[in-house]
């Protein structure tokens, strides 16, 4: 098998101009649904079902599931929580289905079923994610979530470190990945330091929710990579524990 391309998608506005017939979509809501769903299979959730709307999620109520939704950062009122990832504890979320509903990345993953293959990027899952990836056929797009359809750093960030880790001599990508990579470099020696001026680092520090911020920053946490199957979000193979 032949790694081909890897590009990004810097917005999901954009997707319409992306071929998505053999491409393998990566969808990455670094703040937080991508890293609350990798957390959340590892943890031993059955498994996820993103959804667009509110009353897309309303519709499982009273069928045993958990129902998941946050808009503009907070936790919709009359849900089970949001997508922090400290609501995807084992004690809350092992062997449960959870369906969820988020500002920008569960659109995302709507906007991506065209592609042959759809999974969940973060950081938590960064190396497990990429090693899988390199022993793809085809192409890779780093579909970025961004915020109500605009760029996003955080997202941009980890595509370009993923890029970082894919790059080779034989493997094309679009100028997007090499922007996107570059922003990396500038970053990597102080994430946290360089996100504080991401606007979505600001909306979550005016919510008093900075530590989700701090976690999702994470390298290696866990080595699950959801994919999605049936409209739901599975482990792609067996989840190894989360390492303590």
């Amino acid at each position: 098998m032949t790694l081909k391309s890897v590009n990004v998608c810097l917005s999901p506005a954009l997707l319409p101009f992306y071929e998505l017939d053999n491409t393998t979509a990566v969808v990455i809501d670094i703040f937080r649904a991508s890293s609350s769903m990798c957390y959340g299979l590892a943890n031993g959730a059955h498994s996820i079902i993103p959804v667009a709307e509110i009353d897309e999620c309303l519709a499982y109520k009273g069928k045993g599931y958990l129902l998941a939704a946050e808009r503009d950062g907070a936790v919709v009122e009359g849900f089970d929580f949001g997508n922090s990832p400290f609501s995807y504890t084992p004690e809350k979320v092992a062997g449960r289905t959870v369906v969820l509903t988020t500002t920008n990345g569960t659109r995302a993953i709507q906007h991506c079923k065209r592609a042959k293959t759809v999974v969940m990027g973060s950081f938590l899952n960064i190396s497990a994610l990429t090693q899988w990836l390199k022993n793809q056929d085809g192409h890779v797009l780093l579909v970025c979530a961004g915020w109500k359809n605009h760029m996003c750093l955080e997202d941009t960030i980890f595509a370009g470190a993923v890029v970082d880790r894919l790059q080779a001599a034989e493997v094309t990508m679009d100028d997007a990945a090499y922007a996107a990579q570059h922003l990396y470099h500038s970053a990597r020696e102080d994430l946290a330091t360089f996100l504080a001026e991401a606007s979505h680092s600001k909306r979550m520090k005016h919510l008093h929710i900075e530590k989700d911020i701090a976690f999702c920053l994470q390298e290696d946490v866990v080595a699950a990579i959801p994919v999605l199957k049936n409209g739901e979000l599975v482990c792609l193979s067996e989840c190894v524990p989360i390492a303590q």
